[in-house]
């Protein structure tokens, strides 16, 4: 089971970021203009710059500057969690583990370094340490939402549909609008037999994120309910936006087979074939019922 750790955008906020802890109030930045001697918050302000420029490399160098410059400063560990960041962006995997490490000795009360440490784990597919840190994230704070949803959805592809669950419920009482409740109840309902609670929470992700992926699980929540025309609505939208993925044409090749339209659903599923779909999986359309 492997769940992808999804590089930022541009403009959203890391689940467990602390550069906003480390901004100063307008009439601070303004004295430390003025006095040029405070080579660390000038060091941390150059930082926090580079960071929303996506400019990784620099907020690399000028967090160890400002670390390296005042070593005793009980910000430095808000710099390491951060640093540790900054090193999982440009993928120095080894360096981000060490820094995350050594935030985590200096403050072992700091729950958001645990979150940090398991979205690197889970990045390098140490799926048990992921999920120790966020049990640990989970314990110290119930109302986590980044926690609840990775742990849940780590629950979810290991079979754990009653840990999923739970997660997920807390997850929509505390967070019910986000991007991540969405992909988690339409993936647990989805993955276990209930399509029809799953149709909303995929046509939201669909208003918000229009992809292929999306698209394709609707239709396969309308199909496994026989709501035949809805699902060949959100495949023909599907296709007109994607006409070259493969899951699409696999899906329209098993509306058309509900259909009796056994022409049209051998032609949609050699096209699936064609585009990568798998064969075994396409063949079988044919072989279960209706």
């Amino acid at each position: 089971m492997i769940i992808a750790v999804a590089p930022l955008l541009a403009g959203a906020v890391d689940p467990f970021d602390y550069t906003g802890q480390l901004q100063k109030s307008e009439m601070e930045r303004e004295a430390v203009a003025d006095d040029e001697e405070d080579v660390y918050m000038l060091l941390v302000g150059e930082a926090e710059t580079a960071i929303a420029a996506n400019d990784y490399y620099t907020a690399i160098l000028r967090l160890r500057e400002a670390m390296a410059n005042e070593p005793g400063n009980p910000l430095n560990v808000m710099l390491l969690s951060n640093l540790g960041n900054m090193y999982m962006r440009v993928d120095q995997d080894s360096l981000a583990m060490q820094a995350f490490d050594d935030a985590l000795r200096m403050a072992p009360s700091m729950t958001a370094i645990y979150g940090n440490r398991a979205l690197l784990r889970l990045k390098v597919g140490d799926e048990a340490g992921a999920l120790d840190d966020f049990n640990t994230v989970v314990a110290r704070d119930s109302l986590n939402a980044t926690g609840r949803y990775y742990r849940g959805m780590m629950a979810l592809y290991s079979g754990d549909v009653v840990q999923a669950e739970t997660d997920f419920h807390v997850l929509q009482r505390v967070d019910p609008a986000s991007y991540n409740t969405n992909v988690a109840l339409s993936s647990l309902y989805s993955r276990t037999g209930r399509e029809l609670l799953a149709i909303p929470f995929y046509e939201r992700l669909i208003a918000e994120d229009p992809s292929a992926e999306y698209y394709a699980a609707l239709a396969g929540c309308y199909l496994a309910i026989d709501y035949l025309s809805e699902a060949s609505a959100t495949i023909q939208q599907g296709i007109v936006k994607y006409p070259d993925d493969a899951e699409l044409y696999y899906y329209r090749a098993w509306l058309n087979n509900k259909r009796y339209m056994l022409d049209d659903a051998k032609a949609d599923a050699a096209k699936a074939v064609k585009l990568g779909a798998d064969p075994q999986r396409v063949v079988a359309l044919f072989r279960k019922g209706k």
